[in-house]
């Protein structure tokens, strides 16, 4: 059982901290630690609760009260390093472990995948496929990156390189809202994520608007006619051309 936060002011703002849990017990309650003679009735009678537990058993079940939330952290010490499960603060202590520093305004949800795939990120940072898993995660949304590189093989010197020269890229996010995208955090994310001599340009669509079609293919320029291949024909005696020969 993980304990629950409850909430208290600090400097104006809510902060949360572990707490009693109404219910909760001891699992070690201190009673069974005492000497034997603290759980004897007083015998002269001047404990005026007679019929229940001697005063001392009774004020020691005060503290079990304090302690339990601590017993129950201890035995639960496993879910506190789970991300799906930790609760909400220990849930932002873990993502320090990692380096990463979670948005506030994420749902509690998205917060959780994004402290558990830190090392999964980590290891595809600077690449496409990390990036559009940081926005994705970010934005709820499918995720298009359009960047100018490209790879390839040639087994002829000097050949074509692939791509096309520039050091940009286009993030496109396809949500179903997009004016409920905060485009300012979502280029810093972005900033973050790309690689550093890359600027970048993000673009939030909508899952409704038609996807671009690509450029239609130019077709090729017709090559030009070649000359005859016959002898040139001399011109006439009088300076006039010959007339042209006729096809049979």
């Amino acid at each position: 059982m993980i304990q629950r936060p409850s909430l208290a002011s600090a400097n104006g703002h809510l902060v949360e901290r572990r707490a009693y849990v109404p219910g909760l017990v001891n699992p070690y309650p201190l009673a069974d630690y005492l000497p034997g003679i603290y759980h004897v009735p007083d015998p002269f009678g001047r404990d005026p609760y007679l019929g229940q537990e001697p005063f001392v058993v009774r004020m020691t079940a005060a503290l079990d009260l304090v302690l339990a939330p601590i017993f129950s952290c201890l035995d639960n010490f496993e879910a506190y390093l789970d991300p799906q499960l930790a609760p909400l603060d220990f849930l932002d202590w873990l993502g320090t472990w990692v380096g990463l520093v979670a948005d506030e305004n994420w749902p509690l949800e998205r917060r959780r995948d994004f402290v558990s795939q830190a090392s999964a990120l980590y290891r595809i940072r600077g690449t496409p496929k990390g990036l559009a898993t940081h926005v994705q995660i970010f934005t709820g949304g499918e995720v298009e990156i359009l960047e100018r590189g490209g790879t390839a093989y040639s087994t002829e010197p000097v050949a074509k390189l692939p791509g096309s020269p520039g050091f940009d890229i286009i993030v496109r996010v396809r949500v179903e809202d997009p004016s409920k995208v905060d485009m300012d955090r979502l280029n810093a994310l972005v900033a973050a994520a790309k690689p550093a001599h890359l600027s970048h340009r993000v673009e939030a669509v909508s899952t409704k608007a038609p996807t671009p079609e690509p450029p239609a293919a130019v077709a090729p320029e017709p090559a030009p006619e070649a000359p005859p291949s016959g002898p040139p024909s001399e011109p006439s005696s009088d300076g006039e051309e010959p007339p042209a020969a006729q096809a049979a």
